[in-house]
């Protein structure tokens, strides 16, 4: 093991027939984006056929532990090294699954996730940071996702782009009632 700190390889969302939703990928294992769809093809064709819809599953495979959990037509995807514990690499899958429900209002499905890309795509960056894992309490994951909770004079350099631009119309509009 690299070191006493758990490492995620890959984090897949993928829908019902294999095709990527949203991706990351944390080491440089797939290097190229063919070797990363040729193990996004595989795995979801060892894996489409299980039942994975209450609870996660936990399978070996390509010399790295996956977990997986399959919600209405999406399959989500924490991979690990071989030596890694399952049960950090289930917590993180939960978290993310939770997370993105309380996001979605539990709507999780292609077409929702879908519509709402950044918010799940700022999920992924909230849960895992280069491979190390930074959170996995799903409120505390969907709050950051969506700055509630926070102050509102946010450095802009800390924004992103949709609330420096709300802060700027509303500043503005300030200005112009004066």
């Amino acid at each position: 093991m690299e070191g006493s700190c758990p490492l995620i390889k890959n984090i897949l969302i993928l829908d019902s027939e294999g095709k990527r939703i949203a991706v990351k990928y944390y080491s440089d294992d797939w290097p190229t984006q063919a070797s990363q769809l040729a193990f996004e093809k595989s795995i979801f064709t060892k894996t489409q056929r299980t039942n994975a819809k209450g609870e996660a599953e936990i399978i070996m495979f390509d010399n790295v532990i996956s977990v997986f959990k399959f919600i209405s037509d999406l399959h989500f995807y924490v991979t690990g090294s071989q030596d890694e514990n399952e049960l950090i690499l289930v917590t993180v899958l939960q978290s993310l699954c939770d997370a993105i429900a309380v996001l979605l209002r539990n709507t999780v499905e292609k077409r929702s996730v879908l519509e709402n890309l950044d918010l799940v795509l700022l999920t992924l960056d909230e849960v895992v940071d280069g491979g190390v894992i930074l959170e996995s309490e799903a409120n505390v994951i969907a709050n950051r996702v969506t700055m509630r909770g926070a102050d509102n004079d946010i450095p802009l350099s800390e924004q992103t782009f949709t609330q420096a631009f709300a802060s700027a119309k509303e500043q503005l509009a300030r200005s112009l009632l004066k």
